[in-house]
């Protein structure tokens, strides 16, 4: 968190298509503290960001699901972005691509060290 804010990154969300409640308890059981301000978005450094009905990963083009695979419904694939002035600046994407029922489940390059690769890069 705070070598990616050290970069010039205003703020880091994660998002995840899932409701408000089980979005609390997944930050609560990564050791994440609570911001308990009105108005807030529900913790100090990383902000959890509920997608419940998929607007936002549809709009993004990154729904997937996995009824047969694992029995859910629609999901985000995996990936991360550089959002600047409400524009993707940079995308990675798990896999190349969004891929539906999928088997395996990667997670090489939506993670923080590429993302501070890329970020120190472009500093």
């Amino acid at each position: 968190y705070d070598e990616i804010k050290s970069l010039g990154v205003d703020e880091i969300y994660c998002l995840s298509v899932n409701d408000a409640f089980v979005m609390r308890r997944w930050g609560l059981s990564q050791g994440l503290e609570e911001d308990k301000t009105p108005g807030s978005l529900g913790f100090k450094k990383v902000k959890l960001l509920p997608d419940g009905a998929a607007l936002f990963t549809r709009g993004m083009g990154m729904s997937a699901t996995w009824e047969k695979e694992r029995g859910f419904g629609e999901r985000s694939w995996r990936y991360s972005a550089v959002i600047n002035d409400m524009k993707v600046e940079k995308l990675f994407i798990e896999g190349g691509g969004v891929f539906q029922d999928y088997g395996p489940d990667p997670f090489e390059v939506s993670d923080a060290g590429t993302m501070v690769e890329y970020l120190k890069s472009v500093a």
